[in-house]
């Protein structure tokens, strides 16, 4: 069967004309949905692909069609092409065009957009256009984990979870008026919101673990997994526990045999719907989840290190917060007794604020080991609340220390790389007992080689493609090549091959680089420093700095070297070995031989003009340097 059967729209723009024309129709007859969107894909340009957008389709008479089927890309009853009535129509008024138009648009919030997670699952629009033409084709009202209704439905609970986990604890534990109307609003706004999250993840699509590229829109297989992992736990954080034993308790007790009954356990009620209401604290999980994925994928490695550290100490300081407001908490379900720290320190009658802030400051005390607070524990219920409040503040304590140390650490990996090699150098050094002065001196170059920082930029570049480890090679060193006179012409696939063989060296003050009379196998390009041209007599001849070259003759002759190169400062240099230069002349014919023909010419010039200097005792030999000039 044909991807494509017919395709008649005599009118139709890349999606506007499914909205306008009338008496255009389009079918198409697939085998699944993959078969239509290549076919789709390969058959128009990218621009079309805004068909399978929803914000593109407003539906009308020309409907797209799956061949053997009763549903439309929609998922809905598929309809004979024809008249539409006026009222129907989604640009004129009327209940069906109303609902389309709100379906159309709830549906195009479901679908996922190009954001960071999108992109980072599918790698690319096109991919995008595939997910939402599958998602299309599932016919469900599931919700994509990259579409926009999700992004802002996630922040709005993460404010939401935030507002709940600070101001929850301070007003159980500081606050008798539970049955204020404010206080229930808050509470029962709150529930509601977290319920509608309950039903909201069962209809959110799965990113698989296994294989992030495929999201489970499966409704059945969701629950599955929603019901395996996290449901309980959201709901029993979100059912208003309190308020339900209360009502209970007021229903049971109506009749007035019971009233002195109620008055006596009215305070025991309260007292325990108030422990009730701590359960509500569960919420804490959903709060670890949205974070983490939100520090996952929106934001970048550095900033995630610093995102992290900033999450941490928001846990200790909510952690601790908590902790103040279960110090107040216990006493004021025993009445504040006398022997207890609220009534020892008069705070029984104090403003909510100043209870809070002498609480928080004993629950900090102990979790950072270095006190009782402003008095130690006089009873045994303090006594037994501090011990807990050590133990747990202490551990919570030790474990921020130990992350945020493995997370700081992390912030500068190659500076500690450094450290470390430089610590295994000095061992070396040790162990095989070198002079001090030899010593200073690898310690010196270390410092000016690495600059405090340590990379393996070979294995770095190994990891890169090819194409990018070139242009991060051309970055570095393409201008000293391009210096070079018998390469200012040439082929650039030729120049850049060429970079690809150089290799960074580095060189200290009076190393000599090159030396008279040894047979040339390198040249130099200087990318920073000074270098002297010394001749047989120990005159130097001339110097050369940054973006000069030397050496460049012997990669065409095996001449021997006329003069010695020395490092008059710390040299940064890039080399280019014979082979590798040779190697690369091997698949450019024709750039050996211009380069050949160049080099037998200046090599002949130089000879003649050292064997002329000779004669008419001019002096010591030309450089090559100075024979280059010369020749050019």
């Amino acid at each position: 069967a044909q991807s494509v059967e017919e395709i008649r729209s005599p009118r139709v723009v890349v999606g506007i004309a499914l909205g306008q024309a009338q008496d255009d129709s389009i079918k198409i007859s697939i085998e699944n949905t993959n078969t239509c969107t290549d076919s789709l894909v390969t058959a128009l340009d990218d621009e079309t692909l805004l068909l399978t957008d929803p914000e593109m389709f407003t539906p009308c008479p020309g409907k797209v069609h799956f061949g053997g089927d009763d549903l439309s890309l929609y998922g809905t009853p598929k309809e004979e092409p024809g008249p539409a009535p006026m009222g129907n129509h989604p640009g004129l008024p009327g209940d069906s065009g109303k609902q389309s138009f709100i379906k159309n648009q709830l549906q195009a919030l479901f679908q996922p957009t190009d954001n960071k997670l999108a992109m980072k699952l599918f790698g690319s629009k096109k991919a995008l256009m595939k997910e939402r033409i599958r998602q299309k084709a599932a016919g469900h009202w599931v919700i994509h984990p990259c579409s926009s209704f999700r992004f802002y439905w996630d922040l709005c609970m993460l404010l939401l979870l935030v507002a709940n986990l600070i101001i929850l604890p301070v007003a159980i534990s500081f606050f008798n008026d539970d049955l204020s109307t404010r206080w229930i609003a808050f509470n029962c706004l709150s529930d509601t919101i977290f319920l509608i999250d309950i039903v909201v993840n069962f209809r959110t699509g799965i990113m698989q673990q296994d294989n992030a590229e495929q999201v489970i829109l499966d409704p059945k297989l969701i629950a599955k997994n929603y019901l395996k992992t996290w449901f309980f736990l959201d709901l029993i954080s979100s059912i208003p526990l309190d308020y339900i034993f209360l009502i209970f308790n007021q229903v049971s007790d109506f009749s007035e045999s019971f009233q002195i009954l109620h008055a006596g356990r009215a305070l025991r009620i309260l007292r325990l719907a108030k422990l009730l209401s701590l359960v509500r604290l569960l919420r804490l999980s959903r709060l670890v989840r949205y974070v983490s994925q939100w520090e996952e994928v929106y934001f970048l490695n550095m900033a995630s290190v610093f995102m992290r550290i900033f999450n941490l100490i928001c846990m200790m300081l909510l952690i601790g917060h908590w902790s103040g407001c279960l110090q107040f908490l216990v006493p004021m379900l025993q009445g504040f007794p006398s022997n207890s720290w609220v009534a020892i320190n008069e705070l029984q009658e104090a403003f909510w604020l100043e209870q809070y802030s002498w609480a928080l400051f004993k629950a900090m005390s102990h979790m950072l080991c270095i006190g009782y607070g402003r008095f130690p524990p006089q009873s045994l219920t303090d006594m037994w609340l501090t011990m807990l409040s050590m133990i747990s503040g202490a551990t919570c304590y030790a474990l921020f220390l130990g992350h945020a140390t493995n997370l700081i650490q992390s912030l500068d990996s190659s500076r500690r790389q450094y450290r470390e090699r430089v610590k295994q150098v000095e061992e070396y050094m040790a162990y095989r007992k070198l002079p001090r002065e030899m010593r200073q001196r690898i310690t010196e170059y270390f410092e000016h080689r690495y600059q405090g920082k340590f990379f393996d930029e070979e294995a770095i570049l190994g990891e890169l493609s090819e194409k990018l480890r070139e242009d991060v090679i051309n970055y570095n060193c393409r201008s000293l090549v391009a210096s070079v006179p018998f390469f200012a012409n040439a082929d650039g696939n030729f120049v850049s091959d060429v970079v690809t063989k150089l290799r960074y060296e580095v060189f200290q003050p009076g190393d000599i680089i090159i030396k008279e009379g040894t047979i040339g196998t390198k040249m130099y390009f200087i990318q920073e420093g000074i270098v002297d041209i010394v001749m047989a007599n120990g005159e130097v001849a001339t110097s050369l700095s940054d973006g000069s070259y030397f050496g460049e003759i012997c990669l065409l002759t095996n001449a021997r070297r006329v003069a010695s190169v020395r490092a008059e400062t710390y040299c940064n240099l890039f080399s280019l070995s014979v082979e590798h230069f040779n190697a690369v002349l091997d698949q450019y014919p024709l750039m050996r031989r211009t380069m050949e023909s160049v080099a037998a010419e200046r090599y002949r010039k130089n000879k003649a003009r050292q064997e002329a200097a000779l004669r008419a005792g001019e002096g010591p030999p030309q450089t090559e340097h100075e024979a280059h000039e010369h020749s050019q």
